[in-house]
This record gives structure tokens, C-alpha cells and sequence, in this order.
């Protein structure tokens, strides 16, 4: 560990928006200023703000007003700086590493998903300081227990679906609602639970929609006149169509009943982040400064265990933090008569 104390560290917000990325830029670079003494400076759109050294200095002004607001300040972009055109063609790296030199910086914040902590690892190796920050409303960084804008997203979904209840009972239709989740369904089981979900479709349970349309016709013949089924967009399913769409048609087809479908999308990355995003994302930056200040570099802030940790970033990249089909939340959904669309439903 350094013993030499940081004076300037560099902030950027990488991958996708999500709900509490200016309040955990507020939490880094207020700690830093106020109670470390720090210079702050915020690379602009990601990883491409530090390879085109495109930043502003960031003052406590720039930092008042932002806690409530969504998206970033700084901006964000998909940029991958290791990402190979063609062979020989990438200098990304070598920017990164003379502009993280000529700038002066002593640690480097990077803020965002598993991408983001992938690249924030190697760019480690490459001899920069740097500190990661989990964010993602999938929740599927590895290494914490829960990630900022995760809380938003599930607050969303679930008012989206108390909103399909009433139009599914007054139709008497099927009412299928598609969650973000790509690889992880923490969504929408979460959601879907919240919610009060009748069957739950999420990637790491294999589904078969035999077990799907016997559970709806088994609430219609129990004078059950609707179902609510909520589906992650990264269940197994023709790519040409929605996760909703596609199980939307074969239970309109296997069983004759009307069925609808909602897809939310983007609007569960916008807006205002919940109070508990609010609230994990300051303590994941506020912790970040503390890390630069100890030397504590190579590492990602975490909650685990509802305490506050770090775990190395080499142990994060490439890995998924995943929902088990033993999950606690899914076996107590079983015994309240939700389904998971598997074959334990055709037991």
C-alpha cells in the first residue's frame, strides 16, 4: 500500500445510465475535496473523455443539486479502450496511460458495470491507480451484494405492474410485462414478486411454456379471471421478437385466452434514483475516496453482508453475480403458489 497521499484524482462514468451515478460521483468527489483536500477532476462521456483528455475540473459547485437527478453529469459511453479493430491498430491503452501522466492524476475512479470493472482491472495492471464502483439495475456485478440503480429499476417495474393489474382483471386477460435483465433476472423476480407476479421468467431457470399455460388455465378454472406474468428481456427466445411477444403468442395460441404485452425498457434506467440508491450510491463513493486515501488500489467498493468492503478487481471481471434457482426468494414464491415456468410446475 502507498503511503504518499493522492492530490488529484480523475471521476468517469462508463457503460450505461442508470439511476445514482451523480450521487455517487457527489459521494467521491465531496469526500475528496472536504475531507481529504483533494483536486477532482471529471472525465467527460466515459472512457473516451480519458482517452481524448476531455474533462472539466470539478468544484463543490458542481456537485450541489445533483443528488436527486438522473443519468450523469459527466456523461457515459460504451468506449472499450482494449477492444481490438484490427491487429496492431489499438493506442487507446497508451493514451490513457500519457494522459493519465500529463494530467497529474494519483488515482482513477471508474464508475459502472462489469465491463467497466474489467477494463478498470487491466488499466490497473497497465501501473494506474485505480478504485472501482459498482452500478448496474441488473445487479450483476460480482464480488457485492447490490448495486446502485438496481433499487430504482425494481421500484419502476413494480409500479408498472400494480398499473397492469386493474386493466388485466377489468379484461380478464393475460397481462405480460418484459423486465431489463440480459443474463440476470434479479428484476424481475424482484419486481415480480413486489408486484405480485403469478409467474416469474427469469434466465437462470429454465422455463417451458407447457408448465406457463397450465398454470394460467389452472387460475382460470380456480375463477382466477387474470394472470400477471413477468418476464426477463434474456429469457430463451427467438431474437427476431420480444421476450413478451414471444411468450405472448404461445400462450394466446395454446390456450385461447387474450393476452397483452408490455415491454418497459429504457424507462427503468431514467429518472430519478430511489432514497436507497441515493443513500448505497453515496456510501460507495464516499468509500472510493476513503480507498485513494489509504492506497487501497486494485479494488472495488462492495456491500456485503450490509457492510461496507472491497474486493480486488481481478477477482470481478468476467464474473456474474447470478440469481440461484435455490434463491431464498424463489422457494418462498413456490410455496405461495408462484411459478417459475419449469417443471416443477408439471410435477
Amino acid at each position: 500500500m502507498s503511503t504518499q497521499k493522492p492530490k488529484r484524482i480523475g471521476i468517469l462514468t462508463a457503460g450505461g445510465d442508470c439511476p445514482g451515478l451523480n450521487a455517487a460521483i457527489r459521494g467521491v468527489g465531496k469526500t475528496a475535496m472536504v475531507d481529504y483536500g483533494m483536486e477532482v477532476i471529471g472525465f467527460t462521456a466515459g472512457f473516451s473523455g480519458l482517452i481524448e483528455k476531455d474533462y472539466v475540473d470539478l468544484k463543490e459547485s458542481h456537485l450541489s443539486g445533483i443528488l436527486t437527478l438522473g443519468g450523469t453529469i459527466l456523461g457515459t459511453s460504451r468506449e472499450k479502450p482494449y477492444k481490438v479493430v484490427k491487429e496492431g491498430e489499438n493506442d487507446k491503452p497508451e493514451l490513457i496511460k500519457q494522459n493519465y501522466q500529463e494530467l497529474g492524476l494519483d488515482a482513477l475512479v471508474c464508475i459502472g458495470g462489469n465491463g467497466t470493472m474489467k477494463t478498470a482491472c487491466r488499466l490497473q495492471e497497465e501501473g494506474l491507480n485505480v478504485v472501482g464502483i459498482p452500478k448496474t439495475i441488473d445487479n450483476d456485478v460480482w464480488g457485492t451484494d447490490v448495486t446502485f440503480g438496481f433499487d430504482s429499476a425494481v421500484q419502476i417495474a413494480t409500479e408498472a405492474i400494480d398499473r397492469l393489474h386493474t386493466t388485466a382483471n377489468s379484461h380478464q386477460r393475460v397481462m405480460i410485462i418484459e423486465v431489463m435483465g440480459h443474463h440476470a433476472g434479479w428484476i424481475a423476480l424482484y419486481a415480480g414478486m413486489a408486484g405480485g407476479g403469478d409467474i416469474i421468467l427469469i434466465p437462470e431457470v429454465p422455463y417451458n411454456i407447457r408448465s406457463v399455460c397450465k398454470k394460467i388455465e389452472q387460475r382460470y378454472q380456480s375463477n382466477k379471471p387474470y394472470s400477471i406474468v413477468v418476464v426477463a428481456e434474456g429469457i430463451d427466445h427467438p431474437k427476431k421478437v420480444s421476450a413478451a411477444a414471444h411468450v405472448g403468442e404461445a400462450i394466446s395460441t395454446y390456450t385461447g385466452i387474450e393476452t397483452r404485452e408490455t415491454v418497459l425498457g429504457y424507462v427503468q434506467r431514467g429518472g430519478s434514483p430511489s432514497p436507497m440508491d441515493r443513500i448505497l450510491a453515496t456510501h460507495y463513493g464516499s468509500f472510493a475516496a476513503q480507498c485513494i486515501a489509504e492506497g487501497n488500489f486494485g479494488s472495488m467498493v462492495a456491500m456485503r453482508a450490509n457492510q461496507l468492503t472491497t474486493v480486488p478487481l481481478a477477482e470481478v471481471g468476467g464474473k456474474l453475480s447470478l440469481v440461484e434457482p435455490d434463491n431464498s426468494l424463489i422457494l418462498k414464491a413456490r410455496k405461495m403458489g408462484v411459478s417459475f415456468g419449469d417443471e416443477y410446475d408439471l410435477m
